[in-house]
C-alpha cells in the first residue's frame, strides 16, 4: 500500500531501538512500503538525528539503556522545532500504567511487542495522515489570523477615510447654513466629498464582487483610442498643471466590458496625476501585439520602489514614499481584479525619482493604421482609417 505523505517526497521515519534485529526488520518493512527509514540504537543518537534532519514520524522503543524512550519523548516535545513530530511507542511492556505514562509524556500511539508488521504499517499510515491534517489545520488557522488582522486594519482605514469625507461634507454645509449669504462654494465642496464617499463605497462593493466572481463582465467591441481620449477629456480639470497626452500609431479595438475598462484607465490616470509634480507629463499610450492590446500610463512622479511592485495592487496596499503614500488602495486592487476578469495582466515598471509606468493588457485585440492629430491641451487623438487589420 502506498504511504500517505505531506509532500511529494517519501515520509522520513526515524526508528529508535537498542535491538539490531528490530531495527533491521522495521527498516526493511518501511522501505518496502515506500517510506524512507533511518535507524539509531540509542536515545542520545535519536535526539541528534532528529535535530539534524527532523523526521515526519518517530518509532520509539521504551526500554533502552541510558536514556529511555520516555525521556527521549519529553526532550523532543520540549524542543519547539521538534514538538509536533508524531511519536509511536514500541514496547514489550503491557502494564496499563506504562501505556498511560507513554501518552502523558507526549506519545501519539503505543504498540506492544512482539508486533505485527501490518499493524505497525497501518498505525504509521494513520499517524502520518493525522499529522498532515494537523499541519493543514494550523496553516489554515494562521491564514485566518492573518486575514482577521488584515480585516481589522482595513476596517479602521475605511472608517478613518469615511469619517474624513463626512467631515468634508458636514463642515462646508454648516458654514453655508450659518452664513448670512449663500455660499455656493461650500455646497460644491460638500457635493465633491459626497461623490468621493460614494465612489469609495462602490469600489468596496465592486472589489468584493470581483473577488467572489459574482460581478458580470459584459463584453462588446470597443475602440480603445476613443475610450482613452474620453477618459483624458474627463480628467483635464485635474491636469491643470501637467501635460496629459494620448499616444498611439494605430487604432486598437478589443472585445471588453467598456465600463470596466474605462474605470481601470481612469484609476490609473488619476493615480498618475496625483503623484506627478507641477509641470510634469502623464502619457497614455496604446499598442497591439500578438493579439493583445497593451495600455500604458506613464508619469514623471517620484516612482515606486521595486519591492512594492506587487503590494500596490493589493487591497489597501499603500506604500510609504519619501513625501507621500504611493498607491490608491482600493483603486489599484480594483484594476487588477477587473483586468484579470478580462483574461489580461497588469503590472508596473518604475525607477525612484524617474516616474512610473503602469500597464495592462487585454486579449483578442486588432488594430488599424491611423494618423495622429494634436488636440487642445497637448493631447493627441487618432484619425482612424476604415481598413482594419486582423488580430495582431
Amino acid at each position: 500500500m502506498e504511504p500517505q505523505s505531506t509532500s511529494t517526497l517519501a515520509p522520513n521515519i526515524l526508528i529508535v531501538d537498542d535491538t539490531p534485529a528490530n531495527l533491521k526488520l522495521l527498516a526493511s518493512m518501511l522501505k518496502e512500503r515506500g517510506y524512507k527509514p533511518r535507524a539509531v540504537s540509542s536515545g542520545e543518537r535519536a535526539i541528534e538525528a532528529a535535530r539534524l534532519m527532523p523526521p515526519d514520524l518517530i518509532l520509539l522503543d521504551v526500554a533502552m539503556p541510558g536514556m529511555d524512550g520516555f525521556e527521549v519523548c519529553e526532550r523532543l516535545k520540549a524542543d519547539a522545532d521538534l514538538k509536533d513530530i508524531p511519536i509511536l511507542f514500541l514496547s514489550a511492556l503491557t502494564d496499563t500504567m506504562v501505556k498511560v505514562k507513554a501518552f502523558r509524556v507526549g506519545g501519539d500511539d503505543y504498540i506492544t511487542k512482539p508486533f505485527r508488521l501490518e499493524e505497525v504499517e497501518a498505525r504509521v499510515r494513520t499517524q502520518l495522515e493525522l499529522h498532515r491534517q494537523r499541519k493543514e489545520l494550523r496553516a489554515s488557522y494562521e491564514q485566518l489570523r492573518r486575514l482577521e488582522v488584515l480585516r481589522d486594519n482595513l476596517t479602521h482605514m475605511v472608517v478613518h477615510d469615511m469619517r474624513s469625507l463626512l467631515m468634508a461634507i458636514t463642515w462646508p454645509l454648516e458654514l453655508a447654513i450659518n452664513s448670512e449669504e449663500k455660499h455656493v462654494g461650500y455646497i460644491q465642496q460638500a457635493l465633491a466629498a459626497t461623490a468621493k464617499l460614494n465612489e469609495m463605497m462602490l469600489l468596496l462593493i465592486d472589489v468584493s464582487r470581483l473577488e467572489s466572481g459574482s460581478m458580470p463582465v459584459h463584453k462588446s467591441e470597443c475602440e480603445l483610442n476613443q475610450l482613452a481620449q474620453a477618459v483624458i477629456d474627463g480628467l483635464v480639470p485635474m491636469a491643470a498643471n501637467c501635460q496629459l497626452t494620448l499616444s498611439s500609431t494605430k487604432a486598437v479595438r478589443v472585445e471588453c466590458d467598456t465600463a470596466l475598462v474605462r474605470r481601470i484607465l481612469e484609476n490609473l490616470v488619476n493615480n498618475a496625476l496625483k503623484f506627478t509634480p507641477s509641470g510634469g507629463v502623464v502619457e497614455v499610450s496604446l499598442a497591439c501585439a500578438n493579439g493583445a492590446a497593451r495600455i500604458t500610463v506613464r508619469d514623471s512622479g517620484c516612482g515606486v520602489p521595486p519591492e512594492y511592485f506587487e503590494k500596490v495592487f493589493e487591497k489597501f496596499g499603500q506604500v510609504q514614499g519619501e513625501a507621500q503614500q504611493l498607491g490608491t488602495g482600493l483603486g489599484l486592487a480594483f484594476c487588477k481584479l477587473a483586468v484579470t476578469a478580462h483574461g489580461g495582466t497588469i503590472g508596473v515598471e518604475s525607477e525612484l525619482g524617474q516616474g512610473s509606468t503602469f500597464w495592462f493588457t487585454l486579449p483578442n485585440a486588432r488594430s488599424c493604421e491611423m494618423s495622429r492629430l494634436t488636440l487642445p491641451g497637448g493631447a493627441t487623438s487618432p484619425d482612424v482609417s476604415e481598413e482594419c487589420s486582423p488580430a495582431c
